[in-house]
């Protein structure tokens, strides 16, 4: 555990509330201390408001703020007499604690203020800071942690048994600290939930931090429980279909679908293949922070209808303890260890679940760290429990708005990286999806930096390119559930006496067998769906109207279209509606250049504006008004029709 202080970066920071920003970013950086809105931090100013009176203000970190992005505007300031006074009361609900807080805050608009603002309170120090590091709680993460705290830290900490965060932590700690701290008292630890550090400067508060955590990391080295060399694997055995299944389940017992993320790197295949995973992996998270953000403990097994029905006596035991079983519905497990395929987590978004999977790669650090060390041993299940239905946290869920749309589905785009593609892959994350991106153009890979987005490098027209990246679409994000077939080609226009053999098949290899093979390999995964899956065929103008010069494209979009009625007939009985839209001089797209469109106008003695108005409503088609048609068809509106073909054109005269 090495320091980031660097004092030419702390003297850029006027003030102590900028260096109190600046030493939690610090903290933020390193994950194996904070992670995704862990931790906290706060300081104590004296401020003069607008009648010249001297407040005593904590400022604190709001919730919704994560640390490592932190700015003032996250620190929310609240009168520190007020806090001192709500600890001296022998009892206060957490709604009623939520409240007092809110309603004593100095500034409007601030965050609200974190459910720990009265623990930080209550230390008499200016600069306060509180992680959750992976050491530590590899530490008190065994049956004897206590007595292993105290062989670290002797007396240079105060030490506090486990309580759930909120009132009744910040009261035994108000009692507490001054029974055990004396002038050299330097941290607070407390049991399986973190460690403080304080100070009276944010240097010294943060460098405190980094030195107790060193003290524990360098405990757990000597004890050989730290840095441990990695375990052999044997060779994942999962393929599409048992994921895809897999997911399904998990989505039908919890209600909604899903986002399953499959996680199969060394680390992970080998604690999941280890053979008392059942046991160290069953105890329930490290901290009460991730109870709230991995949701129980994981499932184990590889037999579908095992998982299916651990998931149904899960929630049916559940939902029986807290006589609330719509609010349990938000509760459903996020972890899933297999040792086929690794680990398994579970989100309502992609984000959700890259959430969940940051936090358990530290939860097993931590699991092997203190079985190395002893023995691992969580909280109690009451506890986890309570946190888990604390008031706090089901207000939340109450408060929670309807999710989006497509929320926890998956969407496969071809030809995506440009044009109609890349506008569907927009309206689909608009509404909530999570998107497997494909095209020829390498650029898709990089085109979309943010984790609910796959983009994969993908001839289409390649059989063995499109199993590829449909093995690593459902690895991803778990299935699928919508299907946007867009990717096609348009050659230089060519009458039929010069059309060769060899350009006409190559257009019937990309608008016509590509599409098959994709729509062939998908139909499996597209079964499983749990609201039905959805397929929409991009299709053309040029279907009911076609025009001289195109007939390789004419003909392989009409074959299309035939294709997708038969598709229709055929994959009802499955749940799956096939639609298709028939799009009309999209100019915004890689086929229309901007010399290709005066040329064009010229040619029909139009101007660029009118050539691209040339319709009956006089309006101008672009790639996003395809994409949200498509998107749209895949929704609600459309849960009633297959078989569709529907014109984006502004009308056109040779089609109506």
């Amino acid at each position: 555990m090495r320091g980031l202080w660097n004092s030419d970066e702390a003297a850029r920071h006027s003030g102590e509330l900028a260096l109190r920003v600046y030493s939690s970013q610090l903290l933020g950086r390193d994950p194996s201390l904070v992670l995704h809105g862990g931790g906290n931090t706060s300081v104590k100013l004296r401020e003069v408001n607008v009648l010249g009176e001297a407040l005593d203000i904590l400022y604190v970190k709001g919730s919704g703020w994560d640390l490592a992005t932190i700015r003032e505007p996250g620190f929310a300031p609240v009168r520190l007499d007020h806090l001192l006074k709500l600890a001296t009361l022998e009892s206060l609900s957490d709604p009623q604690m939520v409240s007092e807080l809110a309603t004593h805050v100095v500034r409007a608009g601030a965050p609200a203020p974190s459910v720990e603002t009265i623990l930080h309170a209550i230390l008499p120090y200016p600069y306060v800071d509180h992680t959750h590091a992976d050491a530590l709680l590899a530490v008190t993460g065994t049956a004897d942690g206590a007595r292993r705290v105290r062989e670290i830290y002797g007396d240079d900490v105060v030490l506090i048994p486990y309580v759930m965060p909120g009132f009744d932590l910040a009261r035994l700690c108000a009692r507490e600290f001054p029974r055990q701290a004396h002038a050299g008292t330097v941290g607070m630890v407390l049991l399986n939930h973190g460690i403080f550090s304080f100070g009276s400067s944010a240097q010294e508060s943060y460098q405190r931090m980094i030195a107790l955590v060193a003290r524990a990391q360098a405990y757990l080295e000597t004890n050989r429980a730290w840095n441990l060399p990695p375990a052999a694997v044997t060779v994942p055995t999962a393929g599409r279909q048992d994921i895809a299944r897999l997911r399904r389940d998990i989505s039908a017992c919890a209600g909604y679908p899903v986002v399953f993320a499959i996680h199969g790197d060394a680390k992970f295949l080998a604690f999941a293949q280890r053979a008392d995973v059942a046991q160290i992996s069953q105890q329930g998270p490290v901290t009460p922070d991730h109870v709230l953000r991995t949701k129980r403990v994981p499932m184990l097994g590889r037999d579908v209808g095992a998982y299916a029905a651990a998931y149904r006596d899960y929630f049916a035991r559940q939902a029986a303890r807290a006589r609330q079983p719509k609010i349990m519905l938000d509760a459903a497990p996020r972890v899933v260890l297999d040792a086929g395929f690794g680990l398994g987590c579970v989100g309502r978004s992609a984000r959700e679940a890259a959430i969940v999977r940051d936090i358990y790669s530290h939860t097993i650090d931590v699991i092997l760290a203190a079985t190395a060390l002893g023995g691992y041993r969580a909280l109690p299940e009451q506890d986890i429990f309570d946190v888990e239905y604390w008031d706090l946290e089901q207000a939340k869920l109450q408060k929670t708005g309807a999710p989006r749309p497509f929320a926890g589905e998956v969407a496969l785009v071809t030809g995506a990286a440009s044009g109609i593609g890349k506008a569907c892959v927009a309206s689909l994350l608009a509404r909530g999806a999570a998107v497997i991106a494909l095209d020829i153009n390498p650029d898709v890979a990089t085109s979309f930096q943010q984790p609910e987005v796959l983009g994969l490098c993908c001839d289409v027209s390649v059989a063995g390119d499109v199993s590829r990246a449909l093995e690593s679409g459902v690895r991803a994000f778990g299935g699928l559930d919508l299907l946007v077939l867009n990717a096609g080609i348009f050659p230089g226009g060519k009458r039929v006496a010069e059309l060769s053999d060899q350009e006409w098949r190559r257009v019937m290899q990309v608008n016509l067998d590509a599409n098959l093979t994709l729509l062939r390999e998908a139909h499996p995964l597209l079964k499983l769906a749990l609201r039905g899956g959805r397929v929409v065929i991009i299709g053309s103008k040029n279907v009911p109207a076609p025009g001289p010069g195109a007939a390789a494209y004419s003909a392989s979009k009409a074959a299309l279209t035939q294709l997708a009625r038969v598709v229709a007939l055929e994959w009802g009985a499955d749940g799956i509606r096939v639609n298709t839209l028939h799009p009309n001089a999209v100019f915004d797209t890689g086929v229309w250049s901007d010399e290709v469109v005066v040329q064009r106008a010229r040619h029909y003695g139009l101007s660029v504006a009118d050539y691209k108005t040339n319709n009956v409503l006089k309006v101008e088609i672009c790639s996003r008004d395809v994409a949200e048609l498509a998107a749209e068809m895949c929704g609600s509106l459309f849960d009633k029709t297959t078989g569709a073909q529907l014109p984006v054109d502004g009308g056109n005269e040779r089609v109506i």
